[in-house]
């Protein structure tokens, strides 16, 4: 709240974090502060197993709410804000009418596996790494361009309007940009070069969309938003909405954002967030490089003009989300929040291990055809057992990142960033030290996704410098490895058990 009188202009910056499962309006002061924050959840929607879609009209308004119930808790309008970013949900694929502002289809979310068969499809003869050498990325289910090409084949009559341009195609950042920037009334359609490079159409050596790869997924190019860096003036807000005159100048997929805002700006920094899945980015510098150990190679960030720097990446599909399993679907809790007390009240997990791959595996395995499994159960198990496995479970998972990460880079990780919703849960935490062998710390401001994203756009305004965020940066808290290396790498070889008995399921 500021006070009555004071002159506020232009001295906050504001991000919109456009979620999987959330949208979250949070308002930052100049030292990389949180002053409010306005949020609001919306719809999972599962329409067939493996299905899972989100309404992007429900989005767009969630956005505008949240943006006005952020401006009204620290007493501020738009005037007040010296620019805006926005960080979202990467691969999650919305394909829309230009002239009427109406999505063809809900959109199609990064976990949805619909487009398994049309992968196989795309591979021929070579398979999932194809186009791998181009992209970074090996043909899966989780990335935007299979989801464009099974809009387009599936929608009636939707291949035709975007060949004759009368369609537009973004991930979330492109929807919330060209609705908040007027939308049918001249909408801007861009989206930033971390965005592009998870959608399997962009060079990462260029920048570019690739035609070639376009032609091969039936993709026009005409559909696809221009390709902008990661910190510029994208737009301004409309007219007549809380933003109107208020600059849009940053734009970062939400991992890329929580590294940037983690101050991982230096090559061979990483960090790890805990959110509905689990993302590991190493900053790699400025030349991409490319994993033989099942990591994805991406775009990290880019400010203005400077050059690109891109990052290692393992992406793992189901951590958070498994502890929302285990209270909607088995109603073992009835919130997350149960969960660590839960564990906590066992001294182990009772010989019992969970794979949450309920979409296939994502790295290091990529393996779409594995499915869930609980290993291990005896009669001694028990709910309070299963609560601890879960939690464990995201830890594992991180281990196989780090090893496989430091198998690419060669680089040794001798301490871990963490970030996310996951982070406040201290069992977890320590776990993941135990686990890792090296120490795990939570910054001072654990909501790193947003700050990135305000960050980018405040750097673009020039009311940040990078040294800035390095000097923002804080730690809270510092988690050390208590177990021993024996019986750590012992339940990591259970673990290993484990996770071979998903394979070759689906």
């Amino acid at each position: 709240m500021t006070a009555a009188g004071e002159d506020t202009a232009g001295r906050y910056v504001a991000a919109i974090d456009q979620g999987t499962t959330s949208t979250r309006c949070i308002i930052f002061d100049t030292a990389g502060r949180p002053i409010a924050t306005g949020r609001r959840e919306h719809r999972q929607i599962f329409p067939r197993a493996g299905w899972v879609e989100h309404d992007p009209i429900e989005i767009r308004d969630n956005v505008l709410i949240v943006v006005e119930e952020a401006l009204a808790e620290a007493d501020l309008t738009g005037a007040d804000l010296a620019a805006i970013g926005i960080t979202n949900q990467r691969e999650t694929t919305v394909i829309w009418d230009v002239l009427t502002g109406e999505p063809i289809h809900n959109a199609i979310v990064w976990q949805d596996t619909r487009t398994a068969d049309l992968c196989v499809r795309l591979g021929g003869e070579i398979g999932p790494d194809r186009y791998r050498e181009i992209t970074g990325l090996p043909l899966s289910t989780y990335f935007a361009g299979p989801k464009i090409a099974w809009l387009l084949e599936n929608v009636d009559g939707a291949r035709a309007r975007a060949e004759a341009g009368e369609l537009a195609f973004g991930t979330i950042d492109s929807w919330v940009l060209w609705n908040l920037t007027g939308g049918v009334e001249g909408g801007v359609h861009r989206t930033d070069v971390t965005n592009a490079s998870r959608t399997m159409l962009m060079d990462l050596d260029t920048l570019a969309w690739r035609a070639d790869v376009c032609a091969d997924f039936g993709v026009p190019e005409a559909l696809l938003p221009e390709i902008a860096s990661s910190a510029e003036v994208h737009g301004v807000g409309a007219a007549g909405g809380p933003l109107a005159g208020v600059r849009i100048a940053g734009i970062l997929g939400d991992q890329q954002a929580a590294t940037f805002g983690q101050a991982c700006l230096e090559v061979g920094e990483a960090k790890n967030t805990y959110g509905t899945g689990n993302f590991l980015l190493l900053n790699t510098g400025t030349s991409v490089m490319r994993s033989t150990h099942g990591l994805l190679s991406t775009v990290c960030y880019r400010i203005g003009d400077e050059a690109p720097v891109y990052a290692l990446e393992g992406s793992v599909a189901v951590t958070g989300s498994l502890v929302q399993w285990l209270r909607d679907n088995l109603g073992i809790i009835e919130s997350a929040s149960q969960i660590e007390e839960l564990a906590a009240s066992v001294p182990d997990n009772g010989g019992v291990y969970i794979v949450p791959a309920f979409s296939g595996l994502f790295a290091p395995h990529w393996r779409p055809d594995a499915r869930g499994v609980i290993a291990g159960l005896t009669r001694f198990a028990d709910k309070r057992h299963l609560a601890r496995a879960a939690l464990e479970a995201t830890a594992f998972q991180t281990r196989e990142i780090v090893e496989a990460m430091e198998a690419d880079s060669g680089v040794e990780l001798h301490t871990l960033k963490v970030d996310g919703g996951m982070v406040a849960n201290s069992l977890l935490m320590q776990f993941q030290a135990d686990i890792l062998g090296v120490p795990v710390i939570r910054p001072t401001v654990p909501e790193t996704t947003a700050l990135g994203a305000a960050y980018a756009a405040g750097i673009a305004v020039g009311l940040w410098t990078q040294e800035d965020v390095r000097r923002n940066w804080s730690r809270d808290r510092t988690w050390e490895p208590e177990l021993d290396a024996q019986t750590r790498d012992a339940m990591y070889a259970e673990w290993g058990k484990a996770v071979e008995r998903t394979f070759d399921w689906a």
